[in-house]
């Protein structure tokens, strides 16, 4: 959660960690917002970038997610991940999450499959490339494993900064995961 100040009057944002990972280190941001209505409550959610703000809402249209479950979506895997999981359906990467049972991915990927192959312009598409790098590789596998991919990213940076001549798929991974 961070604290938004208009001119002297303070509202509380909720986001995700993948957003509060990217603004931590700054000192001022633009956020983009959502205005959740419900009987009991307003609240505000903010998000780094489009394409997150976009899933989100997508998330939402889901039925038996929540805004809250979706925020929790976001802070385990980038938008990218959630449409890849959803697109090649992958239950399992979507169980890793909190809050998420099997009964809950099996309706995600029957709601939104079809969405994400009409959206072609949502702004994060599915990029399938053959020449992944080691680093994409590895960071693949990581979050594959239901690492959240802020985490494997630096996991991956410290192993290849303590060593930067490693060529060892294998070895990255194992040694990323030791770093966890």
């Amino acid at each position: 959660m961070v604290h938004l100040d208009v001119q002297g009057v303070g509202y509380e944002v909720q986001i995700s960690l993948n957003t509060y990972s990217r603004i931590q280190a700054l000192e001022s941001c633009k956020l983009l917002a959502y205005l959740h209505i419900k009987e009991d409550a307003h609240t505000l959610y903010g998000f780094f970038d489009e394409a997150e703000r976009s899933m989100f809402l997508l998330l939402m249209g889901v039925s038996g997610i929540g805004a809250n479950t979706a925020r929790m979506m976001l802070s385990s895997l980038q938008p990218e991940d959630i449409q890849r999981a959803i697109t090649m359906e992958n239950e399992k990467m979507l169980e890793s999450i909190k809050g998420i049972g099997a009964k809950t991915a099996k309706r995600l990927i029957l709601e939104l499959k079809d969405k994400f192959k009409k959206q072609k312009d949502i702004g994060y598409q599915i990029s399938v490339t053959s020449n992944n790098t080691m680093q994409e590789d590895a960071l693949n596998a990581l979050v594959t494993l239901g690492i959240a991919r802020n985490v494997a990213e630096q996991a991956i940076s410290k192993v290849l900064k303590a060593e930067p001549l490693l060529e060892d798929l294998e070895g990255l991974i194992k040694k990323s995961l030791k770093g966890l």
